[in-house]
């Protein structure tokens, strides 16, 4: 059975930019639901035995829609709270600056990039970093879509389902997108994906 991650940090820690009450509410209640229901979706199942990426794989091409957003959004929640840290942002190791200065042509376009597909992000959704094969690429995603179902290999993360950013920027969503990439990113742990 699946539990609830562990943060590496305290519901305080991400605040002023991720408030302790969005915090407690979206990994405390949100996470915790979607763990809750695959446990119980897949529970007797054949799927109980499987890796989580193995679940989401089988369900996306079985069309079980219950097990599937339920057990992607585990993943997606599980890679978005590694991908933040207290006073997160600023400097890239190189490996992975060099990385994404070769495929996007510099640093400022890749921001400009992962910001902008989380605004245009049409209702609730993702905007991701991932390999595809051996380049970096930018995409969106809506519900609980993982760019793991499309053979690419996620590197980081964003919610933009509005309990993500509700509480504290109200319906600004591109000034929390701004203060997360600014502000939270885990630069190390994105660089240790690659």
């Amino acid at each position: 059975m699946f539990e609830l991650p562990k943060l590496d940090y305290n519901n305080s820690a991400l605040s002023p930019i991720m408030s302790e009450q969005t915090l407690d509410l979206h990994h405390g209640k949100h996470h915790q639901t979607y763990i809750t229901n695959l446990n119980n979706f897949i529970k007797g199942s054949e799927y109980e035995k499987l890796s989580l990426e193995d679940i989401i794989k089988k369900s996306s091409n079985e069309k079980k829609a219950g097990i599937f957003n339920n057990a992607s959004q585990h993943w997606n929640h599980n890679l978005f709270w590694k991908c933040m840290k207290p006073n997160g942002g600023g400097n890239v190791p190189s490996k992975l600056e060099n990385k994404i200065k070769k495929d996007f042509g510099g640093f400022e376009k890749f921001r400009e990039e992962f910001i902008n597909a989380g605004v245009t992000q049409f209702g609730s959704g993702w905007c991701w970093l991932s390999l595809k094969e051996d380049k970096l690429v930018v995409t969106k995603s809506p519900n609980a879509e993982n760019p793991i179902i499309h053979n690419m290999k996620p590197i980081l993360g964003c919610d933009v389902w509005e309990h993500s950013y509700y509480l504290d920027y109200r319906n600004k969503r591109p000034a929390y997108l701004e203060n997360f990439f600014d502000k939270l990113i885990n630069w190390e742990y994105v660089d240790s994906l690659l």
